[in-house]
């Protein structure tokens, strides 16, 4: 059975449809279709539903799927078994600059000492910049914090969030509140601005920064209040109880995301990898079940 075809149906039945799949494998839409008509007719039986606006595995198609990511990595794992190991491979991955504080240092040396001839290129940026840049097929992996369901996303585990500020900032008299928030496109503003209007709390923007670093120290300086995951509160810094009058934060979501065409021995072991650090960094972390997880990638 020819790799490839394998890979093609792979990368539709993780992507969620065929344009996203032929972007991901640097391919013509057209050409995705080709390779997903000639599986079929080598298995004798339909694998995909198509709709004018969606794509989702047929009862065959699901049976399949699960050989069709065990033949790969089973290739790969041939290949190294032979000395054809890919000295070359190169790993983009993307992640938000908190996350890479958190969880790199305790990641990259291990990985690097397991996978020394595979090249790590890292990406900070905004978790919606991230995920688009990897529908793009511009970065292979993804750990950032969900903004809405995508066909790529796995939930990996929730992280608490909490309203931060500086003690000698009093809260309870300053109208409007001051904030310190990352710019448009951050899950954590939408939700600071949505639930002080929802209460009736006036907010003004005092403070817009792309990087961690710039936020702390407007909450250092006592000039605002941010939001944070509850491993992120700056030295000097408190996280602020009830009484401060804020509404309750939604915890966050932490999802990792795969590219549809990215498969890899070290892919995979650097995705096991990251996802065991978010969960066990903290212990106020809750792991998603693995029900929930496996559900996550046909969302």
């Amino acid at each position: 059975m020819d790799i490839e075809l394998l890979r093609t149906f792979v990368a539709v039945a993780e992507s969620g449809g065929f344009s996203a799949a032929a972007k991901s494998l640097n391919r013509t839409q057209s050409a995705v279709s080709l390779q997903i008509k000639r599986l079929e007719e080598q298995l004798n039986d339909s694998l995909l539903q198509r709709t004018s606006r969606s794509v989702a595995l047929t009862p065959a198609g699901s049976t399949f799927l699960p050989y069709a990511r065990r033949m790969l990595r089973l290739q790969e794992e041939a290949q190294l078994a032979v000395g054809q190991r890919n000295s070359s491979e190169t790993i983009r991955f993307g992640i938000t600059d908190e996350q890479a504080q958190a969880y790199l240092p305790d990641i990259l040396a291990p990985f690097t000492e397991s996978f020394p001839d595979v090249q790590i290129e890292i990406t900070c940026d905004q978790s919606t910049e991230l995920v688009a840049a990897l529908q793009d097929g511009l970065l292979d992996m993804v750990l950032c914090i969900r903004h809405r369901a995508t066909p790529t996303g796995i939930p990996v585990a929730t992280q608490p969030l909490v309203w931060v500020a500086s003690p000698d900032l009093h809260v309870n008299r300053l109208n409007p509140l001051p904030l310190a928030l990352n710019p448009e496109g951050c899950v954590y503003r939408a939700q600071a601005l949505s639930l002080l209007s929802k209460a009736g709390k006036r907010w003004r923007i005092a403070w817009t920064s792309q990087s961690p670093t710039g936020i702390n120290l407007a909450l250092t300086a006592g000039l605002a209040v941010s939001i944070k995951a509850d491993r992120s509160i700056p030295e000097g810094c408190i996280a602020l109880e009830d009484t401060a009058g804020l509404p309750p934060l939604k915890p966050a979501v932490i999802e990792l995301h795969r590219s549809p065409a990215g498969t890899s021995l070290a892919l995979d072991t650097l995705a096991d990898m990251i996802s065991d650090a978010v969960v066990q960094h903290h212990a106020s972390f809750t792991a998603v079940p693995e029900n929930m997880r496996a559900a996550g990638s046909m969302e």
